[in-house]
């Protein structure tokens, strides 16, 4: 197994700090500028930018939890001889000077993923970047929220109280300010860091790629996003699972059109228990568990019109429990499916563990498990060993794995798909030996005999 990468400046043995020394508080250097919400402001600062060295430091602020859009209610921007730009992207159609004032310049992001989508929305898209938290992941550290590595390779400490407040608020109070302005002031220095970190650790060309794939990252489409309703599990019955399909949609449809988070208006649980209610009229859905505060009651006649579609609706238009998606079935009905997939899995998910911990890297980034379950459920049809890697091989790019990835995983899965078969092709080889012995035996009896 690789060296765990050490802390920045940790030292060995009796020189090493006391567990329990204060780590020193992080601040802004140049004080809280003022936040950028004018054409003037903006253009002076892309100037600033434009005339700056470096890669750029970049976050964004959403208003998870209070808004059902993902955009950006504050951008915050460090690079070397512009300082911090803390900038409210809703006055502007879009940030199109601040792109062109990056140009190429590398990005550096924390959970690039999460930002990457909102920024787009604005006309920001990186020609280069390098994530933090994805480089602490590929050098193992347990922990990778940018509070713990700026104190664990920095030795200084990050305030985190204001992580889930509503940043659509206008205007922005001080202390919200200096909080996001904080998740940009060291990234520079922590990049520094990483990359030596990488480096001796032989993970650069592999961080290359990964950064490289963020690139063009899309947040998934949910299919069916209404069965992740929390208490799906509870409910019994067709008719019952399409009211809480039609419920879901309204309170969606409806969050969707005042940009509020969906469980403000009424909770999973009262959607839940609506549906297994089918409350038919204002005073039995107001009586409902959940159905309380002014989303229950504002909207009241719209719950009931979606419970009357879902008892109106013809039996084959309800929802089933069991959905059949383009994937391999769930690996618990493997056995019984094909019990060779089975094994499949079973050897390559081993296989594949092992080469995670021998390169100090975390599973699911060594190698997605839904790509694992696909190339086990549906192998290559060769077994020809030559044959067999190189369809794999073809198999895993095609799933979007990266070439480091699957230099060190399609050996193993190669393997794993011919020694889960090696036992059956042995059975029956033994079989045919034992029916090519048994016609001898009889052969030599009959010659005995004549």
């Amino acid at each position: 197994m690789a060296d765990q990468p050490k802390s920045a400046g940790a030292n060995d043995g009796a020189e090493q700090a006391d567990e329990t020394e204060p780590v020193e508080l992080l601040t802004l250097a140049d004080g809280l500028p003022p936040v950028i919400d004018t054409p003037e402001a903006l253009a002076s600062y892309c100037a600033a930018v434009a005339a700056g060295s470096g890669p750029v430091a970049i976050d964004a602020e959403r208003a998870s939890g209070y808004r059902y859009s993902n955009r950006a209610y504050l951008i915050q921007v460090k690079r070397e001889g512009a300082g911090i730009g803390l900038i409210d992207p809703i006055p502007f159609p879009d940030l199109s000077p601040l792109a062109d004032a990056i140009g190429d310049a590398e990005w550096i992001l924390h959970a690039a993923t999460q930002d990457l989508p909102c920024l787009a929305e604005v006309g920001l898209r990186p020609s280069a970047l390098f994530d933090t938290e994805l480089a602490g992941r590929l050098l193992s550290y347990p922990r990778v929220g940018l509070a713990t590595l700026v104190e664990t390779l920095l030795d200084r400490r990050l305030l985190k109280e204001h992580s889930a407040v509503d940043w659509s608020t206008r205007p922005l109070p001080d202390t919200w300010l200096e909080y996001a302005a904080l998740d940009v002031e060291v990234l520079v220095e922590l990049r520094a860091v990483l990359i030596e970190q990488l480096d001796e650790a032989g993970k650069s060309d592999w961080a290359r790629q990964e950064f490289e794939n963020l690139r063009g990252f899309q947040p998934a489409v949910r299919v069916d996003a209404w069965r992740r309703t929390s208490g799906l599990h509870k409910v019994r019955g067709r008719r019952t699972l399409g009211a809480v399909r039609e419920l879901w949609e309204t309170r969606d449809r409806i969050a969707r059109e005042r940009d509020v988070t969906p469980g403000r208006l009424i909770p999973d649980a009262a959607i839940v228990a609506a549906a297994t209610a089918m409350p038919a009229n204002r005073g039995a859905l107001l009586s409902t568990q959940g159905f309380h505060g002014r989303g229950a009651s504002r909207y009241a006649n719209e719950w009931l019109a979606a419970i009357k579609a879902a008892a109106d609706m013809p039996e084959d238009d309800l929802p089933t429990r069991v959905t059949h998606g383009d994937g391999p079935p769930a690996p618990r009905t493997w056995a019984d499916k094909d019990p060779v997939a089975a094994r499949r899995l079973e050897l390559a998910r081993a296989a594949v563990a092992a080469i995670a911990e021998e390169h100090a890297v975390p599973l699911e980034n060594l190698l997605t498990p839904d790509s694992l379950r696909r190339v086990m459920w549906s192998p290559p049809r060769t077994r020809d060993a030559v044959e067999l890697l190189e369809a794999v091989i073809d198999q895993l790019r095609g799933l979007g794995a990266r070439s480091w990835q699957i230099g060190l995983t399609a050996p193993a899965l190669s393997r794993a798909i011919l020694d889960a078969e090696a036992p059956k092709k042995k059975r029956k080889a033994q079989r045919v030996a034992e029916s090519e012995g048994s016609s001898d035996a009889e052969s030599e009896g009959d010659s005995d005999g004549v």
